[in-house]
C-alpha cells in the first residue's frame, strides 16, 4: 500500500483557482489507479476524478470543464487543478489509491486500500 498526503487547500474566492496535489510514498505508484474524493458537511463523502495508471480519466459531470485531474509517475504525485471554484466545491478533498488490478466502478470507496487524511478546500460567495 502506498501512503498519501495531500496539499493545496485552501479558502478562495468564488472563481478562483487551486491545484491540490498527493505525494505518495511506499508501495508502487504508477502501478495505481489514484482518485479524488471530497466530502462536503453533512454529506457522503463523494468522487471527483480519477485517473488510471495508463492515464485515462474519469470526472463526474458536477466538475467536467472545470477540473483536471493528472498524475506524474516519475515525482510519485497525482494533481487536480481547479478552476472556476464554487461555493458548492467547498469540502474536504481526499486522494485514494488502489491497485490497477482491481476492477470495479471509481466511485466505489471499498474498492480503494489507501487513502490520505484530506485537504480543506473553502470557496467564499
Amino acid at each position: 500500500q502506498v501512503q498519501l498526503v495531500e496539499s493545496g487547500g485552501g479558502l478562495v474566492q468564488a472563481g478562483d483557482s487551486l491545484r491540490l496535489s498527493c505525494a505518495a510514498s511506499g508501495g508502487t505508484f504508477s502501478s495505481n489507479t489514484m482518485a479524488w474524493f471530497r466530502q462536503a458537511p453533512g454529506k457522503e463523502r463523494e468522487l471527483v476524478a480519477a485517473i488510471t495508471s495508463v492515464g485515462i480519466t474519469h470526472h463526474v459531470d458536477s466538475v467536467k470543464g472545470r477540473f483536471t485531474i493528472s498524475r506524474d509517475n516519475a515525482e510519485n504525485t497525482m494533481y487536480l487543478q481547479m478552476n472556476s471554484l464554487k461555493p458548492e466545491d467547498t469540502a474536504v478533498y481526499t486522494c485514494a489509491a488502489r491497485p490497477s488490478t482491481k476492477s470495479g466502478r471509481f466511485d466505489l470507496r471499498s474498492t480503494y486500500d489507501s487513502w490520505g487524511r484530506g485537504t480543506q478546500v473553502t470557496v467564499s460567495s
